[in-house]
């Protein structure tokens, strides 16, 4: 989950707020001396702090923008507020074993000091040389305003020393710690990704792309991967491709074979029609770690586009359903089988490579079967439910299932003219609609008399329970309907992590536009020759089995970590400059 700082303005008027608390928490009720901390010890710097962080940063080879700069410099105050609180009440309730207010100034130095290098060190620059430096800004600032409102005894300037000794050990300790799972796991610093990660996601920077893809690159091994292209042809040129690759669109955002029905449909380019990229049977052992490997898929797809071989036969049926209670249908297109997954409203999410290669090998031309395309629709999310493994009793039901659908379309099928209609609707937000890049795009086609309409939302997975509701709004249109969605993981890139269709638009949303959608591509029908071909792509690099359980294990091995040394090494500096301070008071 990536977490975006509030804007400029609400952060100073934040850091304006909280420093009028912490300085009537130490003076008030001497409002001139009020006045003054306010102003010199926790606002100016404060401001100015937020102002120079990113300069001072950028020079010593770092980044760090100014609305993250505003926003560590406001929670540096929420920080201490509490602690200086906490001290004054322990002051006004024991005056004469608390320390004075002389010493609290400083204690709050401490905890400033360690939150800053923290902070810095993941974000800006994993370098305690080059983060420091930004790191002090605010807290050495705060000393000196501090210093002329409240003139320093030795004792005291001592302290404060110590707190800022203190401050970055307790820091230092705390990044080593939370860094050691993913250095045992990888060898690899995970604190060094974080930035590369932000400029991706952010910028689409191809030095932090190239970073991010490099790290994935050294855990891959090559793989035949397969893909395959079914492809509309009419009035002499391709109105619409289906491009069916044994890839997943993973790991995030748009590294390696994330955003894959993006990349696909640019690199195939406009000869290619309105490109649809469903989901395939893959999981993330078939993410593609790097572009390069993605433009070595593409490029095969290209090859399959510019020679696609005779037309297929004019015969065709509608999407059938073979009976209640299935997971797969199939819709006969010229000698190919088209078929598609879906256990909604139970759980539906990854299918296996080798249980649709087992359906291919079972069912599929060396069986005497017509040739298989193969979608997993995706359309019903329950976190960590819904997979289809190998050998299980879910893929056991599926072979049966698509054997049954498969029949159901052949018995079906006519002889006859195919007529495909498409269209595309665009210009939705990850953030505000959960919807990638390739919005929705509807397939329409009409064959046997019957009509029949796809979906393709460009999303990871669709919340339970909507896909029956938009179904039978598209089923108002058409004759048979299926609503799936791409399971693209740049959807990822927002609070939230996951991000599924359904969670950020409203259902009434969805089947407004998917029917508007659908309804548009009935109104582009017109006759079509159908094309259709498969090409095995040798050595390409994947992810491979283990490495995304892996990475997930260490990533959380991190976040544990850093959650508990957080909370020991901030005790260790609170404990730590209370000893001090009781020792030269």
């Amino acid at each position: 989950m990536l977490f975006r700082a509030p804007s400029i303005p609400l952060a100073l008027a934040a850091i304006l707020a909280l420093s009028a608390a912490l300085a009537a928490t130490l003076w008030w009720p001497d409002v001139a001396t009020f006045a003054e901390g306010f102003l010199a010890v926790f606002a100016a710097p404060a401001v100015v702090g937020g102002l120079l962080t990113t300069p001072v940063a950028g020079a010593l080879g770092g980044r760090f923008e100014y609305r993250r700069s505003a926003f560590l410099a406001m929670t540096v105050l929420i920080l201490q507020l509490p602690l200086a609180v906490i001290w004054r009440g322990a002051l006004l309730a024991w005056p004469g074993p608390t320390p004075g207010v002389a010493y609290l100034g400083v204690f709050l130095l401490g905890p400033a000091v360690w939150w800053r290098e923290m902070s810095l060190f993941g974000v800006s620059r994993p370098s305690h040389a080059r983060s420091l430096p930004a790191a002090l800004l605010q807290p050495v600032l705060s000393l000196v305003g501090f210093f002329v409102v409240v003139p320093p005894s030795l004792s005291v300037a001592v302290a404060a020393l110590a707190f800022f000794v203190i401050g970055f050990a307790c820091a230092a300790v705390l990044l080593r710690a939370a860094d050691r799972p993913m250095r045992r796991e990888f060898q690899t610093s995970g604190i060094s990704l974080i930035r590369p990660l932000l400029d991706h996601v952010a910028l689409r920077d191809p030095a932090s792309t190239g970073a991010l893809e490099g790290f994935f690159d050294r855990f891959s091994f090559p793989a035949d991967v397969r893909t395959g292209l079914l492809t509309f042809v009419g009035d002499g040129r391709v109105r619409a491709t289906v491009a069916l690759p044994a890839v997943h669109p993973g790991p995030f955002a748009a590294l390696g074979a994330s955003d894959l029905p993006s990349k696909l449909s640019e690199r195939l380019g406009a000869e290619a029609g309105v490109v649809l990229v469903p989901h395939t049977p893959s999981d993330h052992d078939l993410d593609l770690p790097t572009g390069a490997e993605v433009d070595r898929v593409a490029a095969a797809s290209r090859e399959l586009l510019r020679s696609t071989g005779p037309a297929l036969p004019a015969r065709a049926s509608p999407l059938v359903a073979p009976y209640a209670g299935t997971v797969a249908r199939a819709q006969w297109l010229g000698d190919v089988a088209l078929v598609v997954v879906s256990q909604a409203p139970e759980p539906t999410d990854d299918i296996a490579f080798s249980v649709g290669d087992r359906i291919d090998r079972e069912l599929g031309p060396n069986a005497g079967g017509p040739r298989i395309a193969l979608i997993d629709a995706h359309n019903s999310y329950v976190e960590g439910k819904g997979d289809i493994s190998y050998g299980t009793p879910a893929a056991e039901k599926l072979v049966v299932d698509a054997r049954a659908a498969i029949a159901g379309a052949r018995a079906a099928a006519r002889d006859g003219p195919i007529e495909v209609g498409v269209a595309v609707r665009s210009n939705y937000s990850i953030a505000l609609d959960g919807i990638g890049p390739q919005g929705l795009r509807a397939l329409a086609i009409r064959a046997a008399g019957r009509t029949t309409g796809y979906v393709l939302i460009d999303g990871n997975n669709l919340v339970t329970g909507y896909r029956a509701p938009i179904v039978r709004s598209l089923e108002e249109v058409v004759d048979v309907a299926e609503v799936m969605t791409t399971d693209n993981h740049v959807v990822h890139e927002v609070d939230g992590g996951i991000n599924p269709v359904g969670e950020r638009r409203t259902l009434e949303a969805l089947r407004r536009d998917a029917a508007e959608t659908l309804r548009a591509a009935v109104a582009d029908l017109a006759p079509v020759e159908l094309h259709y071909g498969t090409k095995e792509v040798p050595g390409v690099k994947v992810l491979g089995p283990g490495f995304t359980a892996r990475l997930l294990t260490s990533l959380g091995d991190t976040l544990s970590m850093f959650t508990n040394m957080a909370v020991a090494t901030f005790l260790l500096l609170v404990m730590s400059s209370l000893v001090v301070t009781f020792v030269l008071k």
